[in-house]
């Protein structure tokens, strides 16, 4: 028997599904996906390490790493681009970096697969925040990365209604080390959760695929509309990131759009209050189409002078395209944006 904060059997089996799903040796499943993040770094960081991240990453890793200083490693902070972070790689060999798939709020595409060769060619350790991808869209193991985590509680949970996170990787000696970080730190997922995550896990690849023709419906919808002045999603031939999301993601773009608004925090706040079936509200990944203001939310942590340099504004919504009829989606979506003065 094991005593639950260490090991439970329903978690054991969330564990190897989701490993499976990944292509990783092993995984581990916990309580969030900040529980996640926080269990790998104290698993694998020291003083004197650099942590590389981009400075567009979701708000509270962001925070976290830069609050590492604090036991003597030294966080760097890069653009969001691909050239930007493995130019910060190739200048800090023996680094540790976190990037995700494709970041958020602006949707920018990473190119994964060179980062885990620069990484590789200077000995530095790469984690793989996949969360917005998925593993229906890409799987990061597979092109040779060592470490994934996900915040569960979005696409791979699925409904909006639990709480969860996972680690997974190619290596069984880094999993033993995290599973007694996560002893430590008491970040395993309860057993109730884990059997929500298994139940989400079963329609992820329908789910996910729908979500993405949902988002490609109406990003094209946004693009011709007056009151929009810039749609972000990488399945639009307009976006810079188009040619590299196709190449990895096998012809899906994901499930969220972006967009900015002509106006700025007023004209979002009479747009958001004029929503009807869209609801304003934080998270991505549910059935329930959800729409949030970056500026004050997920992004509020970013220091202002990178918001600016990453083009989050007072007229930046995030856009989660739920599992809905399009049409309804889009309907609602007009008529709000007719509000805006």
């Amino acid at each position: 028997m094991k005593y639950s904060r260490e090991e439970n059997p329903t978690v054991r089996y969330l564990e190897h599904v989701l490993a499976r799903l990944e292509g990783g040796v092993d995984a581990l499943a916990t309580n969030n996906g900040m529980a996640a993040i926080s269990t790998i770094l104290m698993t694998i960081l020291k003083s004197g390490l650099r942590l590389i991240l981009p400075a567009e990453v979701y708000g509270t890793t962001l925070g976290l790493a830069i609050n590492m200083r604090k036991f003597g490693v030294e966080t760097v902070v890069t653009m969001p681009e691909t050239r930007d972070l493995a130019e910060a790689i190739k200048a800090n060999p023996g680094s540790v970096v976190i990037v995700e798939t494709i970041t958020n709020p602006m949707l920018r595409v990473i190119d994964v697969d060179h980062l885990i060769k620069v990484s590789r060619d200077t000995g530095s350790t790469l984690i793989v925040d996949n969360t917005m991808a998925t593993p229906v869209l890409y799987r990061p193991i597979e092109h040779g990365a060592e470490l994934v985590v996900h915040s569960a509680t979005k696409y791979i949970s699925g409904h909006n209604d639990v709480l969860a996170g996972v680690i997974v990787s190619s290596s069984q000696s880094i999993i033993n080390d995290a599973w007694q970080w996560r002893r430590r730190l008491g970040t395993i997922i309860q057993p109730l959760d884990a059997y929500l995550v298994l139940r989400g896990v079963k329609t992820m690849n329908l789910r996910v695929r729908r979500h993405c023709e949902n988002a490609m419906a109406v990003a094209d919808f946004l693009s011709n509309h007056p009151k929009v002045k810039e749609v972000y999603y990488p399945g639009l031939k307009s976006s810079a990131y188009h040619e590299l999301a196709s190449r990895m993601f096998n012809g899906l773009y994901g499930g969220i759009v972006s967009f900015k608004i002509k106006g700025g925090r007023e004209e979002a706040r009479e747009f958001l209050n004029s929503l009807s079936m869209v609801k304003p509200a934080p998270s991505f990944g549910g059935p329930e189409s959800l729409v949030m203001y970056p500026i004050t939310s997920a992004a509020q942590p970013i220091p202002d002078e990178y918001k600016a340099k990453l083009g989050i504004d007072e007229s930046l919504l995030r856009l989660s395209v739920g599992l809905e009829d399009p049409e309804d989606i889009v309907s609602d979506l007009d008529n709000a944006l007719r509000r805006i003065p």
